[in-house]
């Protein structure tokens, strides 16, 4: 990112754009986080797994018989998750087992992130032709965004070919901010029909696009399938934090983005993002073009505010 600030600006801005418009995925590097920082944050989540949600895992495994399993289990991951909501309110103090400097720690972490997903709508929005401020409005709602985090461990797994890490995906959201192992891999992309790796890279933060801007670009950046593959050895640590609209954000193509004559065969529905999630929350590991179908039908009952951004 620091070649965002020299001569450079307008080959990393391109690189970013190649990266939405063709790949949905891209590794940043000099993000101005410390790596310091970054690697105390490891150590803690990783220390927290061992301590508090190692065990819990086991016992689930052995309660749903799945080392044992003889056919491809497609109803459940091999993740051991906990959630913390930053935005609109914080949930952390009611997270269970979090030691007070973790609990600090991810804290910070979430400022820092929530800055620099909102420094990178701002780049999306130079790269599309939008006006500075675009995307951060249109995910405003009437309360700010929604910002998340999921942290995540994928413990070894004595049968990766019958169970994934995490079954395939889209993101609901907006733009996914994740800190990720730089030891054990285990992500990967679809592109072009083939799996694949999105390599560990230490002191990186891996961003992808959700099917929110996927809408509001009107599909010039796409939202894109993605996989964690368990792995037989090794536990990998996963801390994505998303950055999404306001539940009562209305989403919709950037009227800027959308070409006047093939307005009336706009493929991009219009709709309240909780509305959305309501339904991305029962086929979260099916296709996204028929969940934009739903929303397209409910289409008549959203009132639409134009979006300032002055």
């Amino acid at each position: 990112m620091e070649k965002l600030n020299g001569e450079e600006r307008a080959a990393t801005m391109a690189k970013i754009n190649d990266a939405c418009e063709n790949w949905g995925f891209f590794e940043l590097i000099n993000h101005s986080i410390p790596h310091e920082f970054m690697d105390n944050l490891e150590r803690l989540a990783k220390e927290h797994y061992k301590k508090c949600m190692e065990q819990r895992f086991k016992e689930l495994v052995a309660s749903k018989a799945l080392e044992g399993a003889k056919a491809e289990v497609n109803d459940m991951d091999w993740e051991s998750t906990f959630h913390v909501r930053h935005l609109p309110q914080s949930n952390i103090s009611e997270i269970p087992d979090l030691e007070d400097e973790y609990r600090k720690v991810i804290k910070e972490f979430a400022l820092k992130l929530e800055k620099l997903a909102e420094e990178l709508l701002d780049l999306l929005c130079e790269n599309l032709g939008l006006e500075k401020g675009y995307l951060k409005k249109a995910f405003y709602g009437s309360k700010g965004p929604t910002f998340g985090t999921k942290v995540s461990n994928y413990p070894p797994c004595p049968q990766p070919e019958l169970i994934k890490g995490l079954r395939a995906h889209t993101d609901a959201g907006g733009i996914i901010l994740l800190f990720q192992d730089h030891k054990v891999s285990g992500l990967q992309l679809l592109k072009d029909g083939q799996w694949i790796d999105v390599p560990p890279m230490r002191h990186s933060i891996v961003i992808n696009l959700g099917d929110q801007l996927e809408v509001i670009t009107n599909g010039k950046y796409k939202s894109v399938l993605h996989r964690v593959i368990a792995q037989t050895d090794g536990n990998r640590m996963s801390i994505a934090s998303f950055y999404n609209p306001g539940s009562d954000a209305v989403i919709y193509p950037a009227p800027a983005l959308v070409e006047k004559e093939t307005e009336e065969k706009n493929v991009y529905p219009k709709f309240v993002f909780e509305d959305y999630m309501k339904l991305y929350a029962g086929l979260k590991f099916q296709a996204k073009e028929p969940r934009f179908e739903v929303m397209k039908s409910m289409e008549a009952n959203v009132k639409l505010d134009p979006i300032a951004t002055a």
